[in-house]
């Protein structure tokens, strides 16, 4: 009897530590801070109720990391995923990172931590592990444009900093040219650059300029490679040169995409409000794509964003 409680404990134990630890490896940012290179997207869901629940399957499929922005109106609810978790003792707060952003709505330095303690109220949480400025470009209130440089928003990035509301901090949909502006300007050089990157739309320049200022990218959109399948000569799932790869690995083409990124060193983040996609889409961390492969992957590049 108690050899089967002790074999019992162990498998709990192990269960927690296995838990605690996630699935995702991570990498080291340049203020030393570590964040797993594969996230739980949350852009653009009607349902915004379920994202609860999607943070719920997300952490049990062994993700830590949940991105989310004040613009998709979904923190209140990912919050009360993170506290299920939390309370339900899979997780500590501290083996988490979550992701949120500023909106250009709030981009007058007083108004940077203000936003940043609205979005921690939704959350429910004290800090965020990164914050980033959702883009350059300024707005009023009614989305008219506003006058505002983001030299001054960075200060207010920098401010929230200081005060501990968040680890990191970092933009998206920054150019070279604007955060090297910051770069020369500020005190805190950005650690993260989050744009929308996929085999359609590779990004090659601008991850290669993030790469050489220590700066990570964040691959956000990673399947908007199939958005248009069909249309404007882009490939989408039925390629037969993406499906002999899949066939290899036995993975799905969604998984295969995935790793194509990973391998570029870059953190993905992929969405899905179902659980069957979700476990998917973590599962890309036990094999690798040799050089032949990625260069294949390379040819769908046309740079065509999903967005214009």
């Amino acid at each position: 009897m108690k050899f089967i409680v002790n074999t019992v404990a162990f498998f709990a134990l192990f269960h927690v530590i296995s838990g605690l630890a996630g699935k995702a490896p991570t990498k080291t940012l340049n203020d030393g801070n570590q964040i797993p290179m594969l996230a739980l997207g949350t852009y653009g869901f009607d349902d915004i109720p379920r994202m609860r629940q999607a943070v719920n399957w997300a952490i049990e499929a062994g993700y830590r990391h949940i991105d989310t922005a004040a613009l998709y109106e979904n923190e209140e609810e990912i919050g009360k995923g993170i506290s299920d978790v939390i309370k339900h003792g899979l997780v500590k707060r501290e083996d988490l990172f979550i992701t949120t952003k500023l909106w250009n709505d709030k981009h007058a330095r007083h108004q940077v931590v203000p936003a940043l303690q609205e979005s921690l109220s939704k959350l429910g949480l004290d800090y965020v592990d990164l914050y980033l400025i959702h883009s350059p470009e300024a707005s009023n209130a009614d989305g008219s444009p506003a006058n505002i440089d983001y030299l001054e928003t960075w200060k207010g990035m920098e401010e929230a900093k200081k005060l501990g509301l968040a680890r990191s901090i970092g933009v998206s949909n920054f150019n070279t040219e604007q955060i090297d502006r910051i770069i020369k300007n500020s005190l805190i050089v950005p650690a993260v650059n989050q744009i929308e990157v996929h085999p359609s739309n590779s990004q090659e320049e601008a991850v290669k300029d993030c790469f050489e200022r220590n700066i990570a990218v964040m691959a956000y959109s990673p399947l908007g490679f199939f958005v248009s399948r069909g249309q404007n000569g882009r490939p989408g799932k039925d390629d037969p040169k993406i499906l002999n790869i899949a066939r290899k690995y036995n993975k799905t083409v969604t998984q295969i995409v995935l790793r194509y990124l990973l391998e570029r060193d870059l953190i993905v983040l992929p969405k899905s409000a179902k659980r069957h996609r979700i476990e998917e889409n973590i599962n890309v961390f036990d094999f690798h794509l040799t050089p032949e492969e990625m260069a294949v992957m390379k040819t769908f590049n046309s740079n065509t964003s999903i967005f214009d």
